[in-house]
């Protein structure tokens, strides 16, 4: 496997964990509010998890858009 397809299997691999973080966040949130100390802070809590798989999945979008327009495919 040469450096090129490296990095586009490491993209997809972003794009999965970012798609499975917003398919986790429905089932992690009842729990994170059962703790007292972050009852308060739910929506933020929820926010910034939200903003982590989107900003995951755009940087292996980003990851793939890039190797792909260096070897001219794009």
């Amino acid at each position: 496997m040469n450096k090129n397809q490296f990095q586009i299997a490491y993209g997809v691999v972003l794009i999965a964990v970012g798609i499975g973080v917003f398919l986790k966040i429905p089932y992690v949130m009842p729990k994170v509010t059962a703790i007292d100390y972050f009852a308060n802070a739910t929506l933020v809590i929820e926010f910034s998890f939200y903003l982590l798989g989107g900003l995951v999945i755009l940087a292996g979008v980003k990851k793939i858009f890039k190797i792909l327009n260096s070897i001219g495919d794009v």
